[in-house]
């Protein structure tokens, strides 16, 4: 298991970053994949079959108190054979005022996530947001359907195979934008 911690990282993201780091280890063991701090806020790797177990525990046990889910999102690295697309989640612990992110990656070939809608009921519309640009998968969730683009797309806006201008514009011109 690999850790990095930055040199710059604060005593407290250090702090926090080693008992989460502890805690998550007893509570799914291999898991935790790897962890660090990126600018003061520590963030977990976990395999992505321990992520729901993963989430489960930091919400629920009395030393984490995660309650709070602030984000959750896809992420997308086309370069990153067999790892090419990530999911993100963001706890916070309201009582503590403690910030940590939870990463897991996977395969373009692999989408299909167990829902986290049983811990938090926030990530129902985030789930489905995930869905309708990435085109995650998200097992038991109670409504799993497009929430922002229309039913008729054939596909997932937000993955970078997707051009980002509309060719077929002509005000998109660059003598329009001063280049």
């Amino acid at each position: 298991m690999h850790h990095e911690i930055h040199p710059n990282a604060s005593a407290a993201a250090t702090e926090l970053h080693d008992a989460v780091k502890e805690a998550l280890t007893k509570a799914i063991g291999e898991g935790l994949v790897r962890s660090q701090i990126d600018y003061d806020m520590p963030v977990f790797i976990l395999d992505k079959n321990k992520v729901h177990d993963g989430l489960s525990f930091l919400k629920n046990d009395p030393s984490m108190k995660f309650g709070f889910l602030t984000t959750m999102c896809g992420i997308h690295f086309p370069d990153n054979k067999g790892e090419e697309f990530a999911l993100m989640y963001q706890l916070h612990s309201l009582e503590k005022n403690h910030r940590i992110r939870i990463k897991t990656f996977m395969s373009e070939k692999d989408l299909v996530m167990p829902t986290i809608t049983d811990i938090w009921l926030a990530a129902d519309w985030m789930e489905r947001e995930t869905f309708d640009f990435y085109g995650f998968k998200f097992a038991g969730h109670p409504d799993l359907r497009r929430i922002l683009n229309m039913d008729e797309m054939n596909y997932h806006p937000l993955r970078k195979e997707y051009a980002l201008e509309d060719a077929s514009r002509d005000d998109k011109q660059d003598k329009y934008f001063g280049r």
